[in-house]
């Protein structure tokens, strides 16, 4: 690649992070709000989902999981996994009272934090 090609690459690289980022936090937001209304089966998965985005070490999560749920709700799964592959923020931080909020969805769907060791 030359050396001039560079800021051109750059650019795609910042619209493409950009708009991972974008959606990830409307699939995020999705997601939470699908979480604090539902009930459903696929609901606890959901929610074991925004912990694992939430913090992955507490909460790991095996990816079949996405095998489980609806098209719709994988696909906005997807890009909460691309935007948090881009790194630009957490995705709770992107949503409205996104901590309390997923706190709250943590405690509800009686998800466990590691004890201490």
């Amino acid at each position: 690649m030359p050396s001039e090609d560079l800021p051109a690459v750059l650019r795609q690289l910042d619209a493409r992070s950009r708009q991972a980022t974008q959606a990830g936090a409307q699939a995020f937001a999705r997601l939470l709000t699908l979480t604090e209304q539902g009930d459903s089966g696929q609901i606890r998965r959901i929610a074991a989902f925004l912990a694992a985005t939430y913090n992955g070490r507490a909460f790991p999560l095996d990816l079949y999981e996405l095998r489980a749920v609806d098209i719709a709700i994988s696909d906005d799964m997807l890009c909460c996994l691309d935007a948090l592959r881009w790194g630009r923020a957490d995705l709770h931080t992107l949503v409205p009272d996104g901590d309390a909020r997923v706190r709250s969805v943590i405690a509800r769907w009686g998800l466990r934090w590691p004890s201490p060791a």
